[in-house]
């Protein structure tokens, strides 16, 4: 496929999206691309034929969202993509505002997949469902067509995501961390992939590589066996960190020339990991505050500064 990127179905729908999927952080980065450089990144990834992009409310303080409106205008990019953004309000009103706020920087009137962003915290999901919760202002977004799917993401445990499945709601999607680690550390790919496979919900994976990409640089695994690690998973679509022309060609490469791992291929890598995965330490965002976005630690009370 040297002109395009495989695709998968989205869940219970019938729409295709690409198995890999443009992360909204790196790819808007300002203390590393400068905006001509970034949107050129993001056309150019959409050219090659990554159909699903990612973004965030707070990414860069409302730059990453910016970046990819004018990127996406563009060319009549914006109709050949899913776009996902995602809200980071607990309450109906600061979700409504952030949903006004996405579209006007997106330079869009609709978004594809609006996802509660970073359910890290035991009781953000009673939050989110309480009387003056976020979830109020979905069914309004969803009947004026200013949304179309909805879900959540988060890094932290797979109990809490249990607890958002737990919910009186029909969810879309989900993004979780899944790489060749998670699979011997509160385990993302045991407790919650089961589930939303189970319930026809489409899952996503993230961190592939770590987060920091710890699990190349330190534990030694190929790139393109931790990515072709978690593309064999039952999964939709990979959300990956592209922030140069250089890694959007290698991990081109590697959707290109994907061929799923066999069962035995799987179970070798992650015997060859399971040493070094027990105690996280490749996984550090399961288990810091560190890694918890500064909104979210604010919502929460917590110093956005000095956090461990």
């Amino acid at each position: 496929m040297a002109h395009g990127i495989p695709r998968r179905k989205f869940g219970r729908t019938d729409e295709m999206v690409s198995i890999l999927c443009l992360g909204g952080h790196a790819s808007t980065n300002p203390q590393k691309l400068e905006e001509a450089e970034s949107l050129k990144l993001i056309q150019r990834a959409v050219d090659e034929g990554i159909t699903f992009m990612d973004n965030c409310w707070d990414y860069h303080d409302g730059v990453a969202e910016e970046r990819m409106g004018k990127a996406l205008a563009e060319g009549g990019r914006r109709d050949k993509t899913f776009l996902m953004t995602k809200v980071c309000g607990r309450t109906a009103k600061d979700a409504e505002k952030h949903l006004e706020d996405s579209l006007r920087r997106l330079k869009t009137d609709r978004i594809d997949l609006w996802q509660f962003h970073e359910i890290v915290y035991d009781n953000d999901p009673d939050w989110i469902f309480a009387e003056d919760g976020a979830i109020h202002v979905v069914e309004k977004a969803v009947k004026s067509g200013k949304v179309r799917h909805i879900g959540f993401t988060g890094h932290k445990d797979p109990s809490i995501h249990l607890k958002m499945l737990e919910k009186p709601f029909e969810w879309a999607a989900v993004l979780m961390p899944l790489n060749v680690m998670d699979v011997h550390y509160h385990s993302f790919q045991k407790q919650v992939l089961p589930e939303l496979n189970k319930r026809g919900i489409a899952a996503l994976g993230m961190k592939s590589l770590g987060g920091n990409g710890s699990i190349v640089s330190k534990a030694g695994v190929p790139v393109s066996d931790a990515i072709r690690y978690v593309l064999s998973l039952p999964i939709t679509s990979l959300v990956s960190g592209i922030d140069s022309e250089k890694v959007l060609d290698q991990n081109l490469k590697i959707v290109r020339d994907f061929h799923p791992m066999s069962d035995e291929e799987r179970r070798r890598i992650e015997e060859k990991t399971r040493s070094m995965a027990g105690d996280g330490r490749y996984e550090l965002f399961k288990s810091s505050k560190a890694f918890d976005g500064p909104v979210h630690r604010k919502q929460h009370g917590f110093d956005t500064e000095t956090v461990s």
